[in-house]
Protein backbone atom coordinates (compact mmCIF):
# COMPACT_ATOMS: atom_id res chain seq x y z
CA UNK A 1 0.00 0.00 0.00
CA UNK A 2 1.11 3.58 -0.99
CA UNK A 3 1.63 5.80 1.64
CA UNK A 4 -1.01 8.45 0.77
CA UNK A 5 -3.63 5.70 0.25
CA UNK A 6 -3.26 4.72 4.33
CA UNK A 7 -2.95 8.66 5.22
CA UNK A 8 -6.20 9.54 3.60
CA UNK A 9 -7.70 6.67 4.76
CA UNK A 10 -6.80 7.37 8.87
CA UNK A 11 -7.76 11.12 8.08
CA UNK A 12 -11.53 9.62 6.94
CA UNK A 13 -11.90 7.31 9.68
CA UNK A 14 -10.46 10.25 12.29
CA UNK A 15 -13.05 12.99 10.32
CA UNK A 16 -15.71 10.14 10.47
CA UNK A 17 -15.14 9.87 14.57
CA UNK A 18 -14.71 13.83 15.32
CA UNK A 19 -18.19 13.66 13.06
CA UNK A 20 -20.23 11.31 15.54
CA UNK A 21 -18.79 13.24 18.36
CA UNK A 22 -20.27 16.64 16.94
CA UNK A 23 -23.41 15.10 15.79
CA UNK A 24 -23.61 13.74 19.43
CA UNK A 25 -23.26 17.11 21.43
CA UNK A 26 -25.27 18.87 18.72
CA UNK A 27 -28.32 16.70 19.18
CA UNK A 28 -27.68 16.88 23.04
CA UNK A 29 -27.94 20.58 23.33
CA UNK A 30 -30.78 21.39 21.10
CA UNK A 31 -34.67 20.81 22.15
CA UNK A 32 -36.35 18.13 20.02
CA UNK A 33 -39.43 19.19 18.14
CA UNK A 34 -42.27 19.03 20.74
CA UNK A 35 -44.74 16.09 19.71
CA UNK A 36 -48.64 16.66 19.96
CA UNK A 37 -49.80 14.43 22.77
CA UNK A 38 -53.39 13.98 23.45
CA UNK A 39 -54.51 15.98 26.66
CA UNK A 40 -55.42 14.05 29.65
CA UNK A 41 -58.15 15.75 31.69
CA UNK A 42 -56.68 14.82 35.43
CA UNK A 43 -58.49 15.75 38.46
CA UNK A 44 -57.23 16.32 42.14
CA UNK A 45 -58.49 15.10 45.48
CA UNK A 46 -57.04 15.74 48.76
CA UNK A 47 -56.14 12.65 50.72
CA UNK A 48 -56.54 12.42 54.08
CA UNK A 49 -53.81 12.86 56.53
CA UNK A 50 -53.07 9.35 58.73
CA UNK A 51 -51.79 10.53 61.86
CA UNK A 52 -48.45 9.30 62.43
CA UNK A 53 -48.09 5.96 64.69
CA UNK A 54 -45.90 6.58 67.69
CA UNK A 55 -44.52 4.59 70.14
CA UNK A 56 -42.27 4.98 72.95
CA UNK A 57 -39.95 2.23 74.43
CA UNK A 58 -39.44 1.19 78.26
CA UNK A 59 -36.26 0.29 78.66
CA UNK A 60 -36.96 -1.14 82.22
CA UNK A 61 -35.28 -4.46 81.81
CA UNK A 62 -31.84 -6.01 83.69
CA UNK A 63 -28.67 -4.46 82.25
CA UNK A 64 -26.69 -6.89 80.14
CA UNK A 65 -23.57 -5.54 81.08
CA UNK A 66 -23.48 -4.68 84.76
CA UNK A 67 -26.39 -7.00 85.95
CA UNK A 68 -28.27 -4.42 87.32
CA UNK A 69 -31.61 -2.84 86.55
CA UNK A 70 -32.44 0.46 85.87
CA UNK A 71 -33.47 3.26 88.04
CA UNK A 72 -35.29 6.37 87.37
CA UNK A 73 -33.34 9.08 88.74
CA UNK A 74 -36.25 11.45 90.46
CA UNK A 75 -36.43 15.23 89.58
CA UNK A 76 -37.02 17.64 92.56
CA UNK A 77 -38.44 21.01 91.95
CA UNK A 78 -36.38 23.17 93.32
CA UNK A 79 -38.01 26.10 95.64
CA UNK A 80 -37.64 29.55 94.57
CA UNK A 81 -37.82 31.96 97.34
CA UNK A 82 -39.88 34.99 96.87
CA UNK A 83 -37.38 37.81 97.51
CA UNK A 84 -37.81 41.27 96.96
CA UNK A 85 -35.69 43.44 94.58
CA UNK A 86 -32.40 44.30 96.12
CA UNK A 87 -32.93 47.87 96.11
CA UNK A 88 -29.49 50.20 94.38
CA UNK A 89 -28.26 52.80 96.52
CA UNK A 90 -27.31 55.61 94.64
CA UNK A 91 -23.60 56.70 95.89
CA UNK A 92 -24.22 58.82 99.01
CA UNK A 93 -21.15 60.94 100.71
CA UNK A 94 -21.56 63.31 103.56
CA UNK A 95 -18.72 65.64 103.03
CA UNK A 96 -19.42 68.58 105.36
CA UNK A 97 -21.75 70.76 107.39
CA UNK A 98 -22.30 74.21 107.60
CA UNK A 99 -23.81 75.46 111.38
CA UNK A 100 -26.00 78.86 111.93
CA UNK A 101 -25.76 79.53 115.19
CA UNK A 102 -28.11 81.83 115.83
CA UNK A 103 -31.28 79.89 113.87
CA UNK A 104 -29.38 76.63 115.14
CA UNK A 105 -29.72 75.29 111.78
CA UNK A 106 -27.59 73.40 109.80
CA UNK A 107 -26.67 72.93 106.11
CA UNK A 108 -25.01 69.69 105.05
CA UNK A 109 -22.80 69.03 101.92
CA UNK A 110 -23.90 65.85 100.65
CA UNK A 111 -22.75 64.17 96.68
CA UNK A 112 -24.98 62.09 95.34
CA UNK A 113 -24.25 60.14 92.27
CA UNK A 114 -21.24 62.68 92.08
CA UNK A 115 -23.45 65.75 91.98
CA UNK A 116 -23.07 67.98 95.71
CA UNK A 117 -26.31 69.30 96.79
CA UNK A 118 -26.61 71.34 100.30
CA UNK A 119 -29.44 69.68 102.26
CA UNK A 120 -31.41 70.76 105.54
CA UNK A 121 -32.96 68.14 107.56
CA UNK A 122 -36.18 66.48 105.73
CA UNK A 123 -35.25 67.84 102.45
CA UNK A 124 -34.57 65.72 99.32
CA UNK A 125 -32.80 65.76 96.41
CA UNK A 126 -32.53 62.52 93.37
CA UNK A 127 -34.99 60.23 95.83
CA UNK A 128 -32.92 60.43 98.81
CA UNK A 129 -33.86 62.48 101.84
CA UNK A 130 -32.02 63.91 104.50
CA UNK A 131 -33.42 62.61 107.38
CA UNK A 132 -31.06 64.22 110.68
CA UNK A 133 -27.80 64.76 110.91
CA UNK A 134 -24.72 65.97 112.99
CA UNK A 135 -20.93 66.74 112.84
CA UNK A 136 -20.15 63.11 112.43
CA UNK A 137 -22.68 61.42 110.01
CA UNK A 138 -26.06 61.93 108.90
CA UNK A 139 -28.94 59.67 107.97
CA UNK A 140 -30.35 58.92 104.78
CA UNK A 141 -33.68 57.40 103.36
CA UNK A 142 -33.76 56.12 99.87
CA UNK A 143 -37.19 54.14 98.92
CA UNK A 144 -38.02 53.36 102.41
CA UNK A 145 -34.52 51.98 103.28
CA UNK A 146 -32.72 54.42 105.91
CA UNK A 147 -29.27 54.19 105.90
CA UNK A 148 -26.27 55.96 108.26
CA UNK A 149 -23.31 58.16 106.35
CA UNK A 150 -20.53 58.84 107.99
CA UNK A 151 -18.32 61.70 107.20
CA UNK A 152 -15.95 61.37 104.35
CA UNK A 153 -13.05 63.37 105.77
CA UNK A 154 -13.22 62.60 109.17
CA UNK A 155 -10.38 60.34 110.33
CA UNK A 156 -11.23 56.88 111.53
Amino acid sequence: MNKNIKTYTLLGIVALIWGIIGYRLFSSFTPEAPMNKPEIERSFALERIKPKDTFSIKADYRDPFLGTMHVKKKRTKKKIAKTSPKIQFPSIAYTGLIADQQNKQHIFFVTINNTQYLMQSKSEKDGVTLVSGTKSGIKVRYKGITKQIPLKNEPS
